[in-house]
């Protein structure tokens, strides 16, 4: 009975698990604001370079 009360009273799993969901919540949100930071720096880049493009003629 001892053992059954012990495991009934374990928390350290549940704490393991709560850790787990706040790591993968922030990795969660990391990756959104990397493809959104991502998405915006090529649109820059691209205008950056779609005016280098027409400022400077090759010959």
């Amino acid at each position: 009975m001892n053992i059954v009360a012990r495991f009934a009273n374990d928390e350290s799993g549940a704490t393991a698990i709560e850790y787990g969901l706040i790591a993968a919540l922030i990795a969660v949100g990391i990756i959104a604001a990397a493809t959104t930071l991502g998405g915006s720096l090529s649109g820059l880049f691209s205008n950056i370079s779609t005016k280098l493009n027409t400022v400077v003629v090759p010959g």
